[in-house]
């Protein structure tokens, strides 16, 4: 076995983890600072800003790097992340509400759910082509559902991330506080721009600019 190898490894594991951390830690630190509804719209776009910057290997100061974003896209921020999540808010409760219901509402229960999984899969391009494309902020919620047509293996990539993420923290409910959201943030951003990279790629090749 080569152990300085393997040393090196273990090193990154937990430089990955300790990072993880500390971007939930900030998310949740700045969108409590904002009141949680004023708040969550440019911690959001921070921690996506920061994931893709540390996804590339940038060299930062993070809690410093985070506010200067937080403060920037507090407007913005807030119009793009604040409709999905009230949408998912509604969502949920209907579907709550349905499953109260019974076989009665097993249709719309059905529906519901299927409006939900449509939401997070578009949902989950958002954040990431946020902070990699300058496009119209109109423009970012129908890219991301082109996004998520098209590229269905990718989609799917995600959507089960976000599972296995969910499925965890739900697990072990200590980690909720701790890692969920930096972890999701984290490696939606890495998967993210891979699939960009290859959009482009391909893109290329076939003589598109």
């Amino acid at each position: 076995m080569n152990h300085p190898a393997m040393s090196i490894r273990i090193q990154a594991a937990c430089s990955e983890v300790i990072w993880v951390v500390q971007l939930n830690l900030m998310w949740l630190v700045f969108t409590l600072a904002g009141g949680v509804i004023l708040g969550l719209g440019p911690a959001t776009v921070a921690a996506y800003t920061l994931a893709r910057r540390h996804a590339r290997n940038e060299s930062f100061q993070a809690w410093g790097e985070f506010w200067t974003v937080y403060r920037r896209e507090f407007v913005r921020g807030s119009l793009l992340v604040l409709p999905p999540v009230v949408l998912g808010t509604v969502l949920v409760g209907n579907y709550l509400y349905f499953s109260v219901l019974g076989q009665d509402a097993g249709g719309l229960r059905i529906a519901t759910f299927v409006a939900l999984l449509a939401l997070a899969a578009v949902g989950s391009y958002i954040g990431p082509l946020y902070t990699h494309y300058e496009l119209p902020l109109w423009a970012y919620i129908p890219k991301a559902s082109l996004l998520a047509l098209t590229r269905p293996a990718s989609t799917v990539l995600l959507m089960f991330t976000l599972w296995a993420i969910v499925y965890a923290t739900s697990e072990m409910p200590v980690l909720a506080p701790l890692v969920s959201i930096g972890a999701w943030i984290s490696v939606n951003t890495w998967l993210c721009l891979r699939f960009f990279e290859e959009n482009e790629a391909r893109l290329h090749s076939e003589g598109n600019p």
